[in-house]
C-alpha cells in the first residue's frame, strides 16, 4: 500500500462555521491563502447554505471572489441544494479549481434534525446538484455524518452506514468522507464500520473525518490507515465541529495529524511549519 496520505483541510468551513462570531472576509482569505502555501491540495473554503441557519458562512461568495488561483490546490464548498448551486455558480464562474460537497446522514434522527427530511429524501434532494456538477465538470465529494453515533438515535449500525455510502455512490462515483460527528467512535468500532463500507466502496474513494471530542481521533485515524484509507479531514488549530450536534466540537487538528503521519512514516507533502503559523492564526480567530 502507498505511504502517501492526503489531508483535506476543513478548518475554513467546517471549523469556522461553529465559531460564535462571524469571521471577517479578509481574515478568512488570509487563513486560506496561508494554507494554500503549505502544500495542502484540498481546502474547504465555505458553503452555500441558508444564512439563517449558518450565518458564519453567509460571506462565502465574497471569500471565493478574493481567493487566488493556486496551482495544485482545489477549493471545496458545501452545496446542499440547487439554490446553493446557483449561489456557487454566481460567486465563481471560473470553476476549474473548485469542487462541491454534498452531505447526508447515516442516521434518520440526524437527517430529520439537520435536513428536515428522511435519508431517502435527502438523497433525492441532492441528485439534481450532483447531475449539474457532473454536466459542468465540477468535482464532487460526499459527506456522510454520524457514522458511529447519532445525538438522537444512539449508535449507528455499520450496515446502515454502508447502505448510505452505497446510495451516494449510486448517484455518482464520488469520494465519500465518513464523519464521526460526535467523536464517540473507538478504533474497534471504526474498523467494524469501515469493513462494512469497504464492501460497497474501495478504500481509495473514502476519507476519515474524526472529531477529537473524546481524545480518540488519532487512534481512529490509525485504525482507518490499517484498512487502507489514505485521506483524512482535519481542521487547522482544531477549529470547530458541527453546530447541529450538541457537545461535538473539536475537529482533529491538522498539525496533530501531520505529526502522527510523520511518526508513522507516511508522506503528506505538507509543510508543518506553515501549518503551525496557520494554526496560530486560526486560534486567534476564536
Amino acid at each position: 500500500m502507498t505511504r502517501a496520505v492526503r489531508i483535506h483541510e476543513v478548518g475554513p468551513r467546517d471549523g469556522l462555521q461553529n465559531e460564535a462570531r462571524v469571521i471577517p472576509v479578509a481574515q478568512k482569505v488570509a487563513l486560506i491563502e496561508m494554507l494554500g502555501r503549505s502544500g495542502l491540495t484540498d481546502i474547504e473554503v465555505g458553503s452555500f447554505v441558508s444564512p439563517r441557519w449558518v450565518p458564519q458562512m453567509a460571506n462565502s461568495d465574497q471569500v471565493m471572489a478574493r481567493l487566488p488561483q493556486v496551482a495544485g490546490v482545489t477549493y471545496a464548498v458545501l452545496v446542499p441544494n440547487m439554490r446553493g448551486w446557483e449561489g456557487f455558480k454566481a460567486a465563481r464562474k471560473d470553476m476549474v479549481n473548485y469542487e462541491i460537497a454534498v452531505f447526508i446522514s447515516a442516521s434518520e434522527g440526524f437527517s430529520q434534525s439537520n435536513l428536515n427530511c428522511s435519508i431517502a429524501q435527502s438523497v433525492a434532494n441532492l441528485a439534481p446538484v450532483v447531475e449539474v456538477a457532473l454536466n459542468t465538470g465540477v468535482g464532487l465529494r460526499g459527506y456522510v455524518s454520524c457514522v458511529t453515533d447519532c445525538p438522537f438515535d444512539g449508535s449507528t449500525s455499520h450496515s446502515q452506514v454502508a447502505d448510505v455510502v452505497g446510495l451516494l455512490r449510486e448517484i455518482a462515483p464520488m469520494r465519500v468522507s465518513l464523519g464521526d460527528t460526535l467523536g464517540n467512535g473507538t478504533p474497534e468500532r471504526v474498523m467494524q464500520m469501515l469493513e462494512a463500507v469497504l464492501k460497497v466502496a474501495p478504500a481509495d474513494s473514502l476519507a476519515g473525518h474524526f472529531h477529537d471530542t473524546n481524545g480518540r481521533a488519532l487512534p481512529n485515524i490509525e485504525a482507518a490507515l490499517d484498512l487502507g484509507v489514505r485521506t483524512f479531514d482535519s481542521a487547522v488549530g482544531g477549529l470547530g465541529g458541527c453546530p447541529y450536534a450538541p457537545g461535538a466540537p473539536g475537529n482533529v487538528a491538522t498539525e496533530a495529524v501531520l505529526d502522527l503521519m510523520a511518526r508513522l512514516g507516511f508522506e503528506t507533502g505538507v509543510d508543518p511549519a506553515i501549518i503551525a503559523q496557520a494554526a496560530k492564526m486560526a486560534k486567534e480567530m476564536r
